[in-house]
């Protein structure tokens, strides 16, 4: 009689015979097989690169040459403001305190200074209103444009007024004399104050 043993491992032995793989064929050479892309899908969400951001596109700001030009003649301009300046206010102060007793020079002076001062308030009121209008969709530098134009256009009716109505009625009378005096100066620094704010923004 054949032991239960040597039964159990002819009876493996048949089975692994008859389920196991043929020896496989050897491998051709890696250099040999055919080059295929893979394309790996990626999740969507999964990243997100900066090219794919949408961006707003500026709109480009075009000045005309007519707008150049008159930035270059109001800024000739304004470099003569304080000269007038003080011209104005070294003559006018000899006739505040001595009145139509003040050295003739300072009466001579203070005139042409203070027309001069009108004429260069008048270009620069033209050219500077025009360029602001010009330049109106242009966000760069913006709100010191306008700061700079309400300055110069409250300085502009200050000296309007001081160099009219009040002028007139100076020659003879000390109050408006010292009002004419007053409106002038501040007139002058709301002028300065304007120009310093294009200056040191530029």
């Amino acid at each position: 009689m054949i032991p239960m043993t040597d039964v159990a491992t002819g009876l493996l032995i048949a089975w692994q015979a008859a389920v196991a793989p043929t020896a496989a064929a050897p491998l051709p050479p890696a250099d040999s097989l055919p080059v295929r892309s893979v394309m790996v899908a990626q999740p969507v969400g999964l990243t997100v690169y900066a090219d794919t951001v949408p961006r707003v596109r500026r709109k480009a700001i075009v000045y005309s040459d007519g707008y150049a030009t008159r930035l270059r003649i109001h800024k000739v301009l304004s470099w003569s403001m304080l000269p007038l300046f003080a011209a104005s206010y070294v003559s006018g102060d000899q006739i505040f305190e001595k009145g139509r007793d003040a050295p003739s020079w300072a009466r001579t002076m203070h005139g042409p200074a203070a027309t001069g001062s009108a004429v260069l308030f008048g270009a620069n009121t033209v050219t500077g209103a025009w360029n602001l209008w010009e330049g109106r969709k242009d966000p760069n530098g913006r709100t010191r444009r306008v700061l700079h134009s309400v300055l110069f256009t409250a300085a502009s009716g200050g000296f309007a007024y001081a160099g009219t109505r009040l002028a007139d009625e100076a020659e003879e009378n000390l109050d408006a004399r010292r009002s004419h005096r007053n409106l002038a100066l501040s007139s002058m620094g709301l002028s300065t104050v304007s120009w310093l704010i294009m200056l040191i923004g530029n």
